[in-house]
């Protein structure tokens, strides 16, 4: 009984769950019923190809993204649905124009997301401007569509004029100079070139061809074209075109040997974000081919979709084989999500179109609505944002923002890293490198293989051995044909060009480390003679008739314009020629020539100087240097000027003298040998002169002066302002010498204006008649005229280089102008006058030897009677009267005057004490025997006073000092000699 109860209460419970979670599971189906019943759907449209790889990739990718989206933990609250309309767009313009036609008249769907290429695009987007609804595309690249015309037009994937810049960047790496694009002929392989044309004009590199390829092209037709290719110079290729055709394109280049080495093959991401899903055959056919890509950064979410993806897509196309992901699949992935996140958050409802006023005859085109929630729509998908599988979503402008840029090498079975290109840095190896600068240098790149499986970088370029010959312009002339001689063989029919420019070029060219084949073609009109001057036929590369002008072509501004020159094979600049005459007319004062007037001036004043200096310093000690003013006035100028040639006969007493002598002597030598040889130079060489020695000389007389016809020495010649009229031309230099020789009054020239090469080769015959003078007029030299961007010239202009600083040069040029037997007249001509600026620091160090002896005498001798200056009672005149005084007397403390004047001065001191004696009586005026010194005080105030005699006026101070100078200088003596007796 107890069990039967247990086991009832235990139904009982169990029961009574059971009914509780019956409960609960209807409560939450009806729940979800509800929910499900509130949301709104939005329908959306989606055109593709659907029986294309690209397509049903496409679709796949979109399904999965609003699945995963509304599954998501974010998405699951979402209040709106999408609901997909698919339709096939049949790989047509038209096909997809139908189709985006029913979506809107018939389905009015909010939004339509495709179509797959760039030409469909163009005409769906316009029905979306129309209707106001968003045109979403994830592979419409082409710059052509453009959201600016179209405003509801929305690109979620890249322009491809944003990957023009990463090629040129490779390009400008690699210093290729020439560069072919190929592309297919429609709007999608046209768009991009106006942008890469762009970019490749500002690293000066040029599109010398343009290669179009029909979508719909053959194998015989890609061939030909390809044919076509290999003929050229240009080895830098650029393909822009899509799978399918490349493809096609590269196994035909790879049977035509054009992916050896030596090619140059560059894929826009077109095929480079596709090399997965390319064939191995195809892939095989590739190695060497460098792309860019859109760079997509690989994370674990990224890898887990592309699992899901394949496993999904190989369910539901089982047919396709190897079927990869590509970047494409995730643009439709964020496509689908960022529309299912601004359906949302624009709150639209889905709502009927608005339908326009139409008449019953309306065509299908006039007959759908207008979309009441399209604008809503378009700001909330252009203003959406968010982490997405292929990066950062972000619309600008109506496009996706462009990411970096990877750029790849075809090798073995796919592709690897080479580098990046980043807006902000250029190419760089690591994308998070942070070198702070823009750079593009080729040491950024990995290793790479080139075509040809080499690693040596492709110069570019080739001279096809099966092309055509260079044409190379030669200029016709009737004069100085050493520089290019025109022959015609009337017999044969052939013409032989020759001289110095020819075998100059054809050196350079067997110096070029590839042979190119070339021939010769002058610049002549049907009747032989020049068809025009140098301009004209500089001018005729440019215009493409002429692949190379040779010949003596300058180098100017105005011709660079048109064409690149290589570097200058000959000297450069313009020089002015005129005739020369022996100057023997002034002969007769040809011995002040040797001298300039400035050096014969300073000359003199210094002479003077010097002596004066002497007689100064010797007046004192030297009998020689004494006398009457006159006589001592012109020893001055007797010693100084007889020092010239050595022939003084004064004795020098004073070592101040000596010492300003030595340095005089030293300037009086070297001045007088470099007279002596300047004056000799003169009278020996012969005296050859040029007859116009300035342009303004020209100018201001009004000369006729000589140009060569069709140089354009005519026009500088306009500038320096001759006038038309006083140009005359000459074509030989056998009339240029009869010219010249007439002179201008008389019909010919003054002067010959050319440039170096030509008159260095007419001063060779006729240098004894002719010079050169004034300044030389920069100019560039000859050089080798080639097309703008020539990938020659580099190269020539190092082979010329070559052959002018070998061995080779010196015997074209002795082979054509001989040797010269002429020295350069240019620089006989210069003044042989010696001047001041090669003597004036002798002048300064004699000078100052003079002033430093005159210093340290002045200093002494003012020393020595400084009691004179210190007296009060005397005025300054009186004071300098004294002391000339003093000066203008013997130094009898002077060794020179101890024996000569002890005589003399006894005989003076026995007349004044006779004459003291007579006068006062007194002798106390006169000194102890023994004393040696000057009288004391005491006595020479005594005998001051001693020349005052009763009834005259007192002498004045003047006087007086004269008088006891006079008494105390003879009893000096006295008492010397006296001494020296004892």
């Amino acid at each position: 009984m107890r069990k039967k109860t247990s086991k009832a209460i235990i139904f009982s419970i169990s029961f009574s769950f059971f009914l509780q979670c019956l409960g609960i599971f209807f409560s939450m189906e009806m729940a979800m019923a509800q929910n499900k019943s509130s949301t709104v759907p939005i329908n959306v449209g989606v055109v593709l190809d659907m029986d294309a790889w690209f397509g049903k990739m496409g679709l796949t990718c979109i399904s999965m993204a609003l699945s995963d989206f509304y599954n998501s933990d974010h998405g699951s609250d979402y209040k709106t649905r999408l609901v997909l309309y698919t339709r096939d767009s049949k790989r047509d313009v038209v096909g997809a124009a139908a189709a985006a036609l029913d979506l809107l008249k018939n389905v009015e769907v909010e939004a339509i997301i495709g179509p797959i290429s760039s030409m469909q695009a163009d005409f769906i987007i316009n029905l979306g401007e129309k209707s106001q609804v968003p045109i979403i595309s994830f592979s419409a690249t082409s710059p052509s569509l453009s959201s600016f015309r179209n405003s509801y037009f929305v690109r979620a994937t890249q322009n491809d004029s944003s990957q023009v810049n990463p090629i040129s960047s490779i390009i400008q790496s690699f210093g290729w100079r020439q560069v072919v694009p190929i592309y297919i002929d429609n709007q999608f392989g046209e768009g991009i070139i106006p942008f890469l044309a762009d970019a490749l004009e500002k690293i000066n590199a040029r599109i010398p061809y343009r290669s179009v390829i029909s979508e719909f092209a053959t194998v015989d037709q890609i061939k030909a074209e390809l044919l076509k290719l290999m003929n050229m110079q240009t080895r830098v290729f650029i393909v822009h075109m899509p799978n399918s055709l490349g493809s096609t394109l590269f196994t035909v280049a790879k049977e035509l040997d054009m992916m050896s080495e030596g090619f140059v093959w560059i894929i826009t991401d077109a095929m480079a974000n596709q090399l997965n899903s390319m064939d191995s055959l195809v892939i095989e056919s590739m190695q060497g081919v460098i792309g860019v890509k859109t760079y997509v950064p690989r994370n674990k979410k990224v890898e887990d979709f592309t699992t899901r993806w394949k496993l999904k897509f190989r369910k539901e196309n089982p047919t396709i084989l190897n079927a990869e992901l590509d970047v494409y699949g995730l643009w439709a992935y964020d496509s689908a999500t960022a529309l299912a996140m601004a359906v949302e958050k624009s709150k639209i409802s889905g709502a009927s179109f608005r339908k326009s006023n139409i008449s019953g005859n309306a065509t299908d085109l006039e007959a759908f609505g207008v979309s009441k929630d399209g604008p809503k729509l378009l700001k909330a998908i252009l203003n959406t944002t968010f982490k997405g599988l292929s990066g950062d979503f972000q619309i600008v402008n109506g496009q996706l923002q462009s990411p970096a840029y990877q750029i790849i090498n075809v090798i073995g079975n796919g592709a690897k890293e080479i580098g990046f290109w980043t807006r902000e840095n250029g190419i760089v190896k690591k994308l998070n490198s942070r070198n702070g600068r823009y750079s593009i240098s080729k040491e950024n790149f990995g290793s790479i293989t080139w075509p040809g499986d080499t690693t040596s970088v492709p110069k570019g370029w080739v001279i096809p051995t099966n092309g055509k010959k260079l044409k190379i312009g030669v200029p016709v002339k009737n004069g100085f044909t050493e520089f290019v001689k025109v022959t015609r063989d009337v017999d044969t029919n052939t013409t032989k060009v020759t001289g110095y420019c020819i075998d100059v070029f054809d050196a350079v060219m067997e110096a070029l480390p590839y042979y190119v084949p070339y021939e010769y073609v002058p610049f002549a009109a049907p009747d032989g003679k020049s068809a025009g001057d140098y301009d004209k036929l500089v001018y005729q590369v440019f215009l493409g008739n002429f692949d190379v002008v040779v010949g003596d072509t300058t180098i100017v501004s105005n011709r660079s314009q048109f064409v690149d020159f290589t570097l200058p094979y000959t000297e450069s600049g313009v020089t002015m020629m005129v005739p020369i005459k022996d100057d023997n007319s002034d002969n007769a004062w040809v011995f002040l020539k040797p001298l300039t007037w400035e050096l014969w001036l300073t000359s003199f004043c210094s002479f003077v100087f010097i002596g004066f200096v002497i007689w100064l310093l010797e007046h004192r000690v030297n009998e020689d240097f004494r006398g009457p003013p006159w006589h001592q006035v012109g020893m001055i100028f007797w010693f100084s000027f007889s020092t010239m040639v050595f022939a003084q006969k004064e004795r020098i007493v004073s070592n101040l003298a000596r010492f300003v002598l030595i340095i005089w002597f030293l300037v009086v030598l070297i001045l007088t040998s470099s007279y002596t040889a300047s004056l000799t130079s003169m009278l020996t060489v012969e005296k050859l002169q040029p007859t116009v020695t300035d342009v303004k000389e020209l100018l201001k007389n009004k000369e006729t002066v000589g140009y060569q016809p069709g140089s354009f020495v005519f026009g500088l010649l306009r500038k320096m302002n001759f006038d038309e009229h006083r140009l005359k031309a000459y074509n030989t230099p056998e009339e240029c010498v009869d010219l010249l020789s007439k002179g201008s009054a008389n019909g010919g020239i003054a002067a010959v204006f050319d440039e170096i090469p030509y008159v260095k080769l007419f001063l060779a015959n006729y240098c004894s008649k002719f010079t050169t003078i004034g300044p030389t007029y920069k100019t560039d030299g000859f050089g080798f005229a080639f097309p703008i961007g020539s990938p020659l010239v580099p190269d020539v202009s190092r082979a010329v280089l070559n052959v002018t600083e070998g061995e080779k040069m010196v015997q074209i040029e002795r082979a054509w102008f001989g040797e010269s037997t002429c020295s350069d007249s240019s620089t006989s001509f210069s003044s042989n006058s010696l001047g001041l600026d090669s003597f004036w620091g002798l002048f300064v160090i004699a000078v100052v030897a003079a002033v430093l002896a005159l210093f340290i005498f002045l200093t002494k001798f003012l020393h020595e009677h400084w009691h004179i200056i210190r007296r009060s009672n005397l005025s300054f005149h009186e004071s300098i009267a004294i002391l000339a005084r003093k000066f203008d007397r013997k130094d009898y403390s002077c060794h020179t005057f101890k024996k000569s004047g002890i005589r003399d001065a006894l005989g003076h001191s026995a007349h004044d004490m006779d004459c003291a004696q007579s006068s006062h009586g007194n002798l106390s005026m006169l000194p102890s025997p023994r004393t040696t010194g000057p009288p004391s005080p005491s006595n020479s105030s005594h005998t001051e006073q001693s020349f005052h005699f009763p009834g005259e006026e007192r002498a004045s101070p003047l006087h007086e000092e004269n008088v006891a100078a006079r008494a105390q200088e003879n009893v000096t003596v006295l008492v010397v000699d006296i001494n020296a007796g004892h």
